[in-house]
């Protein structure tokens, strides 16, 4: 055995899955922190101006702005995965060269971005969030919190390409260090600059939007730091910053499909915002703190995800296949189990979950709803994140968009329109998720069948062409 092989290569499976997915489920879970620590501090705003439940309309207005974010994480973490998976198999190719290209190119990638969502926010905050209400209140604190959040985005962006060279190589626990240090900073300065303690103005919902993006630019500027000093295995080179038609290709070539499958979750919460507002304002708040209760599971879900997509992109790399089929096997039983356990607490745990935002009662209620409704659906939802993640580890990109469109667009948008033309649509609505999973997830489990006959079986036989994705 090479000695010199990264450990991706050489140690047990599972144990390699747990001990590089419990750092980035860590981090995934504190990234999770960003959104619903903001909900939770101005969801107790004190009422003013006249204005009656000031807090719940800034709930409102940040499930609203919610969508754009989450297109900035698609964007900063789609195009982390394609240059994560596309490290990887260099490394497993021992190919120095194209390790240095793709990292630099990935960088360019993410200051074009960057500049993207600085315009949108300048230009396109307002129009956006009048297309998905009318009330003068949520669109004045929908907009300022939104214009924050773009214009300063390049630490959201750009750690979302540094987290990813060091989760390539294995080190994991140095970009779980960068974002929990972000996260934490978030959660200090929110009820700071929001309510205006310790000699701070009083911001109100603009002062959640600070306290995000400076914890953003913290966890970017100690993930670079990392990359400098610590990730030797990628030596970057400033002439490979130069942006390379083949190498860019490469990247979205994987990078695509998760592009896709996190900008549908922002489009599908943007449909589902229209939607439920049609019912009724309280439906798209109370919507909007279940999905971010939600989160904690799901970005746990999502942290094993990046973990199985590195080491299974290695071993596909390296021709190794009973590797890759381990990582099959235990990436399924893991993601699962995370997803099951979430299914519990939620199930426990809805009503004490929802009654920390303070809502009124009919919110609450709705909210409530939502989470025992809805999470029966996590169990299918683990079979598709850990497949969509072993999908691009095996240049299967469209696999993994075929089950993002299922159980994020193409099922649970127009089921979900139907159902509220129903009676009790503030109950049947939310079966439309859990039926979007369970389709998604037995297409899910037949592409994986396709792809062991067609992708893994014959690495024995043949050598893999890299350059295409089925």
């Amino acid at each position: 055995m090479n000695e010199k092989e990264n450990k991706m290569g050489t140690d047990r499976i599972d144990a390699l899955l747990l001990k590089m997915g419990l750092p980035i489920i860590v981090s995934m879970v504190l990234q999770a922190m960003y959104n619903i620590v903001d909900s939770m501090f101005v969801a107790r705003m004190p009422d003013s101006g006249g204005i009656l439940h000031v807090g719940e309309l800034a709930v409102n207005a940040l499930t609203l702005a919610f969508p754009i974010q989450m297109l900035m994480v698609a964007f900063s973490i789609g195009t982390g995965v394609g240059v994560g998976a596309m490290l990887s198999r260099k490394l497993g190719q021992k190919d120095a060269e194209g390790v240095a290209r793709t990292a630099e190119n990935g960088i360019f990638l993410g200051l074009v971005i960057t500049a993207a969502f600085m315009i949108f926010g300048i230009f396109g905050s307002k129009f956006y969030l009048k297309t998905q209400t009318s009330n003068p209140v949520i669109l004045n604190m929908g907009t300022k919190y939104l214009k924050i959040c773009t214009v300063f985005c390049f630490g959201n962006v750009l750690y979302g390409i540094f987290e990813k060279l060091l989760q390539s190589t294995g080190k994991s626990v140095l970009s779980t260090t960068a974002q929990i240090s972000g996260a934490l900073t978030n959660i200090v300065l929110d009820p700071i600059m929001i309510y205006g303690l310790l000699g701070c103005p009083a911001f109100g919902i603009a002062g959640a939007a600070y306290a995000t993006v400076i914890g953003q630019i913290l966890s970017f500027v100690l993930a670079f730091i990392f990359q400098i000093k610590r990730n030797k295995e990628i030596i970057m080179h400033a002439v490979f910053l130069k942006p390379r038609l083949q190498t860019v290709k490469g990247i979205y070539q994987i990078g695509f499909s998760a592009i896709v499958m996190q900008a549908l979750m922002s489009f599908m919460t943007y449909g589902l915002n229209i939607i439920f507002g049609a019912i009724s304002q309280q439906m798209v708040t109370a919507y909007g703190i279940f999905y971010k209760i939600q989160q904690f599971v799901f970005f746990a879900g999502f942290g094993l995800r990046d973990a199985i997509t590195p080491l299974t992109a290695y071993n596909y790399g390296a021709r190794k296949k009973k590797r890759v089929m381990q990582c099959i096997r235990f990436g399924l039983i893991d993601t699962t189990a995370v997803m099951v356990i979430g299914l519990v607490i939620l199930q426990l745990f809805a009503h004490p979950l929802a009654q920390v935002f303070g809502l009124t009662k009919l919110t609450e209620s709705l909210c409530v709803s939502a989470a025992r409704i809805i999470s029966f659906s996590f169990v299918f939802a683990g079979i598709n994140i850990a497949l969509q993640g072993i999908f691009q580890g095996i240049e299967c990109g469209n696999a993994s968009l075929i089950v993002s469109l299922l159980r994020l667009l193409v099922i649970p948008l127009p089921l979900t329109w139907w159902l509220s033309r129903l009676p009790l649509p503030d109950i049947s609505v939310f079966w439309a998720f859990f039926a979007a999973e369970g389709i998604a997830a037995v297409v899910a489990l037949l592409l994986l069948k396709w792809a062991v006959s067609h992708r893994i079986k014959p690495i024995d036989h043949k050598i893999i062409n890299y350059k295409g994705v089925d």
